[in-house]
């Protein structure tokens, strides 16, 4: 554990609402190497993009409606539980956009309309660090040339809807980075780009991430772009991780029936055979099943035990682990099926 800088551990995160109680993490558990970029995966409303903002305390979750553990390691430092943390006290604010950054989904609702971005840039580097408005226009300039934003001497004083989508998303990662973050959360920071210019974004993230020895957690619901950043992948399901394993095993030897149905329904260019869908729907997060919480979509599922006991994580190889009956488990290890 000397080389992770964050982790997370069973971590759930819950919101009141008219209709009931919703459960948007339930019991998510991953961890982040230096230097690392791990792919979050799972269809939308599996919670991670509440995972992602739970991290830095602006998911709205009130302290009552969060358990688990949060742990940020800064290097020379002593571990901390963000979790521990005021959602606005003085201390996740002196971490949140200097130590651990994020890329939002649509940088047109994260940017203020307003304002321009170059004085957006500049307030998140001024809030941070102890420089004139002046030097910090000069490294905001610098920034957006770094990360190729044409004509940033100019676009700095740009509105938001005056910059095209691939634009306003070099902005966000040059906000992002401007005090050089030990980790990156990038959640779907290509999935309103297209495909030339998502490449371009996700080359540009690598090359900074390299050249700033961060971290990345790389949230996305699209398989490709997880076996284009990521050394690891963390697969989700309905607020809880049901698989995590180096990048190449993940897709040449993945364990739990979920991970299998998201990779058969990617196209693959030397293949004419149909797709297959994964079964069913996400379910409402008012009408979750009881047991494991894939076993009403699952084809492996067996009465009696996967609607009717969670499974707990088994070790399947190096640094492999999956949590599905098929491979033992049940809490006391004693069950074990062949897998699929």
């Amino acid at each position: 554990m000397v080389d992770v800088v964050l982790d997370v551990q069973n971590l759930r995160a819950g919101f009141p609402t008219p209709e009931g109680f919703v459960k948007a993490v339930d019991g998510a558990s991953f961890s982040v190497r230096r230097g690392e970029t791990i792919g979050v995966v799972g269809e939308s409303g599996c919670g991670k993009s509440i995972t992602a903002r739970t991290i830095l305390r602006i998911s709205g979750t009130s302290d009552q409606n969060l358990s688990g553990r949060i742990e940020y390691r800064p290097p020379g430092r002593n571990a901390i539980d963000l979790l521990g943390l005021r959602a606005n006290g003085p201390e996740i604010r002196a971490i949140r956009g200097a130590e651990i950054s994020m890329i939002f989904q649509e940088p047109m609702t994260a940017f203020s309309p307003v304002h321009t971005i170059g004085n957006q840039i500049v307030e998140a580097l001024r809030l941070h660090r102890d420089v004139t408005y002046e030097e910090a226009r000069v490294a905001a300039i610098g920034m957006l040339k770094r990360v190729e934003m044409s004509n940033a001497e100019r676009s700095i004083d740009a509105y938001p809807h005056q910059l095209s989508g691939g634009m306003r998303q070099r902005a966000m990662i040059a906000m992002a980075l401007m005090c050089s973050p030990q980790v990156l959360l990038a959640d779907e920071p290509t999935t309103a780009l297209d495909v030339t210019t998502q490449a371009q974004i996700l080359s540009l993230i690598r090359e900074i991430k390299e050249a700033l020895g961060m971290s990345v957690v790389m949230i996305t619901h699209d398989l490709g772009v997880v076996a284009e950043t990521s050394q690891t992948v963390a697969v989700m399901y309905l607020g809880r991780v049901v698989e995590i394993a180096p990048v190449r095993a993940i897709f040449n030897d993945a364990k739990h029936p979920y991970t299998k149905a998201l990779l058969a329904s990617v196209p693959k260019l030397e293949s004419r055979e149909r797709l297959e869908p994964v079964s069913g729907m996400v379910p409402s997060p008012f009408n979750r099943p009881s047991g494991c919480p894939f076993n009403d979509r699952c084809p492996a599922a067996m009465p009696g035990v996967c609607d009717v006991r969670m499974p707990s994580e088994t070790n399947v190889g190096d640094e492999h682990t999956v949590s599905c009956f098929l491979y033992g488990g049940d809490e006391d290890g004693s069950r074990r099926v062949d897998g699929l």
